[in-house]
């Protein structure tokens, strides 16, 4: 890291910008803010625009635009303000910017995200959705522009840091017999199922471990983060899902494993701190410090681990039947789970009915192949369609 990095932020007012934000402040003398987008906390983003003085901010659309850019202009910046996704595709692409932080939720990340790898940049991938939705052809984009990915959930930098450089090979080539992908179990790993009609959006919204936005936060409580996270995995480390195992361990200590053909199994460790995974990728292959406090082992005393249970988390199973399946159906059931989410947390329907409308979407219509990004989100808009549909006729 010879000169300054410039780091553009996507989806900075959430709580993986701001923690990327805060372990760039933590090293004034080896990064700088290019640019920061925001969607809904637009007045969080001017704060954080006053603070890091960005060269770029983005926000949705024209008539926020101009807002912030009075704002900021009043406050003497020279922040330029964009709008809309090409605004996104732009700070995410600039010549020069070396590292973009893809932290921008759901299927709107995909194109930015998509934008930034083709332009051959340091990419720290925490919008999974962008390779749910696009597996292969994200992946054909990195090997073509030669652009670094670098996994941002906890879990896949756990299973990049243990596994060795060349497995892009395959795991069976570099002897890995497994890998292990830890999920804590959510808020209602031990709520009897009969309760699980009745449970509320804010108890959804509690994770016992992790401070995430309130989207995340309920497909953690239904393992859908979990379904999304093991067809991540399939294409981040060359996987097949038959290799990938979902093991529950509550205290979200060890944040995944990858177990070898000689017997050896290797797992990362560390606090549930987010700021650590965000640390290792912004430095690698160098370490820097994070912020995050040393590990405890004497305070945590236990490390519990159980296979996770299908008829509670049936989001689980849909989401490992649609790794198998490839082609439309991972877009498909992630524009489903989107919009079951958001009607979760609109109070329209009841959390098991989430996975209710995602099945009975991936039933309606057989997945097809994808060769492009426009087939990705016409099945995307597909599937939100039928969604709608669903929920129509339910009321």
């Amino acid at each position: 890291m010879s000169h300054l990095q410039q780091i553009t932020v996507l989806g900075a007012t959430g709580s993986i910008g701001l923690s990327t934000l805060d372990v760039i402040a933590r090293h004034p003398a080896l990064y700088q803010v290019f640019a920061l987008s925001g969607f809904s906390r637009l007045v969080e983003l001017e704060a954080l625009c006053m603070i890091y003085r960005p060269r770029y901010a983005v926000v949705p659309d024209e008539r926020s635009a101009r807002h912030l850019q009075s704002g900021l202009h009043a406050a003497g910046l020279a922040t330029r303000v964009l709008f809309g996704e090409q605004g996104l595709c732009e700070v995410a692409a600039h010549p020069e910017v070396d590292a973009v932080m893809a932290a921008i939720v759901g299927a709107a990340g995909l194109k930015p995200t998509l934008a930034a790898v083709e332009a051959g940049k340091k990419v720290l991938l925490a919008n999974k959705e962008a390779l749910v939705m696009s597996g292969a052809l994200f992946i054909d984009a990195v090997r073509r522009s030669g652009a670094v990915l670098l996994p941002i959930d906890s879990e896949h930098n756990a299973i990049f840091q243990c596994l060795p450089g060349d497995y892009a090979r395959g795991l069976e080539q570099v002897g890995v017999r497994r890998i292990l992908l830890t999920a804590s179990g959510g808020p209602f790993r031990e709520t009897p199922l009969a309760q699980l009609h009745e449970v509320s959006p804010e108890q959804a919204c509690a994770h016992p471990n992790w401070s995430m936005g309130r989207k995340i936060s309920v497909d953690s409580a239904s393992m859908m983060n979990k379904g999304l996270e093991l067809i991540e995995v399939c294409w981040l480390f060359n996987a097949k899902p038959a290799q990938v195992e979902v093991v529950i361990h509550p205290q979200s200590v060890i944040h995944s494993l990858v177990d070898y053909v000689d017997g050896s199994v290797l797992a990362q460790l560390g606090n549930p701190d987010m700021r650590t995974p965000i640390s290792h990728a912004l430095a690698w292959p160098q370490r820097i410090d994070s912020g995050v406090a040393p590990l405890d082992l004497f305070a945590i005393a236990r490390l519990d681990f159980q296979a996770p249970d299908e008829q509670r988390f049936p989001c689980l199973r849909l989401a490992r039947d649609a790794a198998e399946a490839g082609g439309s159906v991972p877009a498909m059931l992630n524009a489903a789970n989107e919009v079951a989410v958001a009607a979760f947390l609109e109070r329209r329907i009841r959390f098991p009915e989430i996975a209710s409308i995602i099945e009975a979407v991936l039933n309606a219509e057989p997945g097809v192949a994808v060769e492009s990004v426009e087939a990705v989100l016409a099945a995307d808009r597909r599937a939100r369609e039928l969604a709608g549909q669903w929920l129509s006729r339910r009321g």
